[in-house]
């Protein structure tokens, strides 16, 4: 591998100390890359995560953090997107191994715009006054911190989702108990690290990290506390229902994104069909397909259908290098583990046998990529909306090509899904755009473009089986508050 920082041997974070888990047990991760040791990190209980449950609780209730006023904690958030940036190149380096995509600088980079972001939302956070509905009453709607937060989050782009999760609930003076995913627990730590360093209150950020069956169990115990007052969640659909299960026995809210299979809809007026290929080849490789908003399922026309195709699989073979993450020549490298390694392929397969097979299908044969979980980019042309490799998230590097002839087709088509997080239309039609626009239901609809608009805080969340609640934005700060309704009665004067 690429230069990375020797493997080193990690604590949790509860309450301000650096911990062991309570049993003494660890685990390593390992490189999907080499199968190298990048570090060792405490196989997390139930115990050590009630031990961040009533950290975080202990903390709110204190109002150590809740009541130091806005622009104490937008300061403290502010240096910590501060040494963020300055640490950008270490963490997101660390993330890119752990994960396995060469990404983690970029994504460092981001998560520490959303920290800052969410410290100038909240230093200017404010309530309404209600005053001439009557003459003898005021009201006032005031916003206030939800309280203690459970937050677990994947592995795909931790540092990020972590960024701007844990930002935007303490930027309101929540307090908080993270569990990240077992694959990528590093980057979780750092930033938990960052913000004790930079005078956030022990205990108002815990981090409690474990594997497999404890990670399960550590899972389970911040979704049921009923010390726990929300639950954000990022991940797939199937463990996203069980979150809302736990979280029912204290009615606590649930702020749930998951997964998607997203819609990627090419007409035969786009404007460039080179700029829509380019859409397509990114929205498929990015991080290997392991991302919610891959767009995996590729719409297109029919009389286009063909040269299209024939460029999507030009651009293929012309920019995808398979290699290193560390390595900055790659340009998309292996998947996270061997389960999801073996997934993958198990969808491939299953799409051999339902459709045409157009490039890729398995692993790279170059002998200097057989150590790691490396698979093709792959592309399944003329795919039925009712294949598996259609219906069901694989995350990975699989796109299906599903051809449409008109509007209420791709429409119809693009909605034949369990799933409504994101999409994408590439028309120069306005009145096409903007039906198809209103047509879909997904939280997120592109339009010429896909994931790549630049705009950064519009919200984010999903329809149907992919999720509830909002993220980013002034939306993803209100996930995190409560709405408190005061009614004074004012008394006449003396003498009236």
């Amino acid at each position: 591998m690429t230069s990375i920082a020797p493997p080193t041997t990690r604590q949790m974070v509860i309450d301000g100390k650096m911990v062991d888990s309570s049993d003494g047990t660890t685990f390593d991760r390992r490189s999907p890359f080499d199968g190298s040791v990048l570090g060792t990190f405490p196989n997390g209980t139930a115990e050590d995560a009630e031990k961040g449950i009533r950290a975080a609780r202990r903390t709110f209730d204190d109002g150590i953090w809740r009541e130091a006023g806005a622009l104490h904690r937008a300061g403290v958030l502010k240096r910590v997107a501060s040494r963020l940036r300055s640490s950008a190149e270490e963490i997101g380096r660390r993330m890119s191994a752990e994960v396995g995509q060469p990404v983690g600088v970029q994504m460092a980079l981001s998560a520490a715009d959303y920290i800052e972001y969410y410290a100038n939302q909240a230093a200017d956070l404010r309530g309404e006054a209600i005053t001439e509905q009557s003459p003898d009453a005021i009201g006032i709607i005031a916003k206030e911190p939800i309280g203690v937060v459970g937050i677990i989050t994947p592995w795909n782009g931790p540092i990020v989702l972590a960024g701007w999760k844990v930002g935007a609930a303490l930027a309101v003076g929540c307090s908080v108990v993270m569990k990240p995913a077992h694959l990528a627990p590093g980057t979780a730590l750092d930033l938990a690290e960052l913000y004790l360093e930079e005078g956030l209150p022990p205990g108002v950020f815990n981090v409690v990290t474990s594997e497999t069956d404890n990670g399960a169990l550590v899972g389970q115990q911040i979704a049921a506390s009923s010390l726990v007052d929300m639950v954000s969640f990022t991940g797939s659909s199937a463990i996203g229902r069980k979150i809302m299960a736990a979280a029912a026995g204290n009615l606590k809210k649930v702020s749930l994104e998951l997964g998607g299979k997203s819609p990627h809809i090419v007409f035969e007026d786009a404007h460039s069909l080179e700029a829509a290929v380019d859409a397509a080849y990114s929205g498929i490789t990015g991080l290997a397909g392991q991302a919610c908003q891959s767009g995996s399922r590729l719409l297109l026309q029919r009389s286009i259908q063909e040269p299209f195709v024939e460029r999507l699989v030009d651009k293929i073979r012309s920019s995808v290098r398979l290699g290193d993450p560390l390595d900055p020549e790659t340009t998309m490298g292996p998947l996270v583990s061997e389960g999801q390694f073996q997934r993958v392929l198990r969808y491939i397969e299953s799409g051999k046998e339902s459709s045409e097979l157009v490039i890729g299908g398995g692993p790279p044969a170059e002998d200097h990529l057989k150590s790691g979980y490396f698979v093709e980019p792959t592309v399944f042309n003329n795919v039925r909306n009712d294949a598996l490799i259609a219906r069901e998230e694989i995350f990975g590097p699989v796109l299906s090509i599903i051809p449409f002839d008109d509007t209420d087709e791709a429409i119809a088509l693009a909605n034949d899904t369990m799933y409504g997080l994101a999409s994408g239309v590439w028309t120069e039609n306005i009145n096409r755009a903007l039906r198809v626009a209103k047509g879909i239901r997904a939280g997120t609809v592109w339009i010429n473009t896909y994931r790549n608009s630049g705009l950064t805080t519009m919200p984010f969340g999903g329809y149907k089986s992919s999720g509830l609640g909002r993220e980013w934005g002034r939306e993803g700060l209100e996930d995190f508050l409560e709405t408190k309704s005061i009614h004074i009665k004012l008394r006449p004067e003396p003498g009236k």
